[in-house]
């Protein structure tokens, strides 16, 4: 078997060189820094103000149509508080009077009535008659 190579046939080996480049670090020297505080003292004037605020409630209690604005009078600022508050009324009104008068009127009227009054008759058996007996009163006997 042929391995399928000419014997006349030559290799020729190419090579390639590659360039490497790397770092590292190299100590040349070292620095030290230190700090030093000095201290000095010095005095300085400062104006500081505080400002604080004295509320005073003023009682007023009084009606009125429009709300009033908050006012400045001098040093001062005046704000209204405003509270709404029902109002209900009561009140008698005279609508109307009557006025009553009592008349007395007399007339005469002639009525025809038919009336009917009771009679008592008493009728004796014994023989005397009601005139005889004076203990009983005058009465008409029939027989």
């Amino acid at each position: 078997m042929t391995s399928g190579r000419d014997p006349e046939e030559r290799r020729i080996v190419l090579h390639e060189e590659a360039l490497s480049v790397g770092k590292r670090p190299v100590e040349r020297g070292s620095v030290s820094i230190a700090t030093i505080v000095h201290e000095r003292r010095e005095q300085v004037d400062l104006d500081l103000d505080r400002e604080s605020v004295e509320v005073v409630r003023v009682p007023v209690n009084r009606p009125v149509e429009v709300a009033p604005a908050p006012r400045q009078d001098g040093d001062t600022l005046i704000i209204p508080i405003l509270e709404e508050e029902l109002v209900v009324t009561k009140r008698l009104v005279l609508r109307e009077e009557l006025h009553v008068r009592k008349r007395t009127e007399r007339r005469t009227e002639r009525i025809a009535e038919t009336l009917r009054s009771e009679e008592a008759v008493v009728t004796r058996h014994d023989g005397r008659t009601p005139d005889e007996s004076q203990t009983n009163p005058p009465f008409r006997e029939q027989e």
